[in-house]
């Protein structure tokens, strides 16, 4: 059985507590950095301009977020890693949800962790890709804002980042949201996850 298209998300619920949540039948996980773009990648690739709340403020993101193609099909924007603000307990509290999320769904079909192709995988980005690969949780990489590297230096930015992470070049996905640069790719792959219906074992 094929999911919906993407156009058809809608926001569902939000929740602190992953232990409340609801069963679904498939869905994918995005995180990153306060900064990444997650919510962007998310209206890019369901082709809304404001089903994720966007922020010129990063980590505005601090709940677990839920929208649905179907009502048990969802996509879900986790919290972002590395807030600039806040007090250290509310920190903690963040993490502790994203890691309580990441290891409690069954229905989880990926997760994918969103770098800064300009900048690269930061330390936290690398420590969230060596939790993700030690617990043998399935994930993706995708390096956005690839429209801010040079031409000229794009090529040797690929082969760091993918060294970094200990991935070859094409396992990544290169995208631009706000430019929609590999974001038909991307959404390719997030439906084929989402059509994945049988509960992990």
């Amino acid at each position: 059985m094929k999911p919906p298209s993407l156009s058809k998300a809608q926001y569902l619920l939000t929740e602190v507590d992953p232990t409340q949540l609801p069963l679904s039948t498939a869905e994918v996980a995005f995180v990153g950095r306060s900064n990444s773009g997650k919510s962007s990648m998310i209206n890019a690739l369901c082709q809304q301009n404001k089903l994720a709340r966007t922020s010129q403020t990063p980590g505005r993101t601090r709940t677990i977020n839920i929208y649905a193609m179907a009502p048990l099909i969802w996509i879900v924007d986790l919290p972002g890693y590395g807030f600039a603000s806040g007090p250290a307990s509310s920190r903690e509290g963040w993490q502790a949800m994203i890691e309580g999320y990441l290891t409690g769904r069954a229905s989880l079909r990926c997760i994918y962790v969103i770098v800064d192709a300009k900048v690269g995988p930061t330390a936290l980005d690398l420590q969230m890709a060596h939790w993700l690969t030690s617990l043998n949780l399935p994930f993706r990489v995708i390096a956005n804002k690839v429209d801010q590297l040079k031409p000229s230096k794009r090529h040797v930015q690929e082969l760091f980042i993918a060294k970094s992470l200990n991935r070859t070049v094409a396992d990544i996905f290169w995208v631009s949201a706000t430019e929609g640069i590999g974001i038909p790719a991307l959404r390719q792959d997030v439906l084929k996850r989402l059509a994945e219906q049988t509960p992990n074992t």
